[in-house]
C-alpha cells in the first residue's frame, strides 16, 4: 500500500505549483481530491469513520499524525502543528496516511473497486507494475 500511495503522491505533486506546496502543509491535498468519490460511494459520515482508523492505524507508526484529526465536512486539521517538520519527515506522515487509508478501503470494498475509485480521481496515474490482487496490497514497505 506504501508504494501505491507514493505512486499516486509522486502523480500529483507535479501537478500543484509551489505556492499549493507550502499551502498543502496545512490540508492533505490528496486526500481532498479522493473524498468526493468515496463520499459519493459511503457518505460523509462513512468516509469520516474510514479517515478516522486511516489517522488511528497511522498514528501508531508515525506519532505526529496523532494530532491530526477529521472535521465535521471531512477535511484534516491539525497539520499546522507540524510545520516545523522537515519535508521528508512531513511527506513520509502523509504517505502512511494515505497507505492505511487506502489499505482500509481495499480491506472494506475490494481491490478492484478502490482501483476505480482513485482512477476516477486521477485518470492518467499509471499504476505500472503494482499487483494490488495477489496480497501485495496488505505487504508494508519500509
Amino acid at each position: 500500500m506504501r508504494r501505491f500511495a507514493r505512486r499516486i503522491m509522486a502523480h500529483e505533486t507535479p501537478l500543484r505549483d509551489k505556492s499549493s506546496e507550502v499551502a498543502g502543509q496545512a490540508t492533505f491535498q490528496v486526500i481532498d481530491d479522493l473524498r468526493p468519490q468515496i463520499v459519493n460511494l459511503m457518505g460523509m459520515g462513512g468516509f469520516r469513520g474510514l479517515l478516522s482508523r486511516a489517522i488511528a492505524l497511522s498514528g501508531g507508526e508515525v506519532r505526529w499524525l496523532r494530532a491530526v484529526h477529521v472535521k465535521s465536512d471531512g477535511t484534516l486539521t491539525g497539520f499546522e502543528e507540524h510545520a516545523s517538520l522537515g519535508a521528508g519527515e512531513f511527506s513520509e506522515g502523509k504517505v502512511v496516511l494515505l497507505a492505511h487509508l487506502l489499505g482500509t478501503l481495499v480491506a472494506l470494498i475490494g481491490v478492484g473497486l478502490t482501483l476505480r475509485l482513485v482512477l476516477e480521481t486521477w485518470p492518467k496515474l499509471s499504476l505500472g507494475d503494482l499487483k494490488l490482487g495477489n496480497g501485495e496490497a496488505h505487504e508494508e514497505e519500509k
